[in-house]
């Protein structure tokens, strides 16, 4: 298993690096991937820097997309391990339980109504808000509950999400109806508020889904056997899901505060990095990372030359993808 896993690890890394070549290169301004190595080269000290509009397009522009690319690819899909095991549900995912419905809120609030108040955080700040206000609904309706089973979480996260959906449709008609295309792009999901200045955040989210997944590895085995399993291994699963829940939450809320709604990686992912590496969650999370950031690359490089120059939300092409996906895992079955 060691053995195939370094291979697989290996694999990716290289379709990861061709990938975020290719991110680079291509677009609504084709460049040629010789002058993405000569400006790269140049960025980094090991050839003559490059000035002008090649080196913004390059490195103020599209690396901190692809960056941001692999950063939510990989949160996501580590989300969607944690939330998978934890509620014992093969279609969990982080925009089940409502983060990505309080996060669109957030969003579509500042879009409509308030404006631009604070510069280019406006988005990120409200998105991120949201998404954690509704979090500590779902976490406050858990409270409330005597037990705390998977089917409880699951419930309180459906009934979340349903109520900041009709917030947001209330929003979007009650607001600035020219604001209607800007809404539309964000809820399908995109990479396009990708800068240096807050490619930091989604950073922060995938290393704080990554270290989660890693830190609490083997109380998550421990679950694979089920509750009473667990529980005799000194497990406290409700303890357990109750943090997986609000550190999953906290991440998903700096990615999709990015990304807008991204769906089904973190569904898709977790399948395929099973079938690939099996259940125990050291190697498992770390192979959904790899996928995860894969998979939302090669998606986003879709969306900007499906149609170039004009550019589809990524959301699409992933729901897409999630879909064809599911269909197949049905007729399988």
């Amino acid at each position: 298993m060691a053995t195939r896993f370094s291979l697989i690890s290996l694999a990716g890394l290289l379709v990861l690096l061709a990938l975020g070549c290719a991110g680079i290169a291509f677009g609504s301004t084709p460049i040629a991937p010789g002058e993405v190595a000569r400006v790269l080269a140049g960025a980094l000290g090991l050839g003559d820097p490059v000035a002008g509009p090649l080196a913004r397009i390059v490195l103020d522009l599209r690396l901190p997309r692809v960056l941001l690319s692999v950063a939510v690819g990989m949160g996501l899909a580590v989300v969607g391990v944690l939330l998978q095991t934890t509620t014992r549900n093969d279609l969990a995912d982080p925009f089940l339980f409502g983060l990505s419905s309080g996060a669109a809120a957030g969003a579509v609030s500042v879009i409509t109504i308030f404006g631009d108040r604070l510069g280019v955080w406006t988005l990120p700040v409200a998105a991120f808000a949201g998404a954690l206000v509704s979090a500590a609904a779902v976490l406050a309706l858990m409270a409330r509950q005597d037990g705390r089973g998977p089917e409880r979480l699951v419930i309180a996260g459906l009934a979340v999400s349903f109520l900041f959906g009709a917030l947001t449709t209330f929003l979007v008609f009650s607001g600035d109806q020219r604001a209607a295309y800007s809404v539309l792009f964000w809820t399908a999901g995109g990479l396009g508020l990708a800068s240096w200045t807050n490619l930091p955040l989604g950073l922060f989210g995938a290393g704080l889904a990554l270290a989660t997944g890693l830190a609490l590895r083997h109380r998550l085995d421990a679950l694979l056997g089920g509750e009473e399993t667990a529980r005799s291994l000194g497990v406290d699963v409700g303890r357990l899901r109750l943090l997986v829940f609000a550190l999953a939450a906290l991440a998903t809320a700096a990615l999709v505060a990015l990304s807008g709604v991204i769906g089904f990686v973190g569904l898709m992912v977790p399948h395929l990095a099973r079938a690939l590496v099996g259940v125990r969650h050291g190697v498992l999370v770390a192979t959904s990372a790899l996928l995860g950031a894969i998979l939302l690359l090669a998606s986003d490089l879709v969306s900007r030359i499906l149609l170039a120059p004009q550019e589809l939300p990524v959301g699409i092409v992933t729901s897409a993808a999630g879909a064809l996906f599911v269909l197949a895992v049905v007729l399988r079955r």
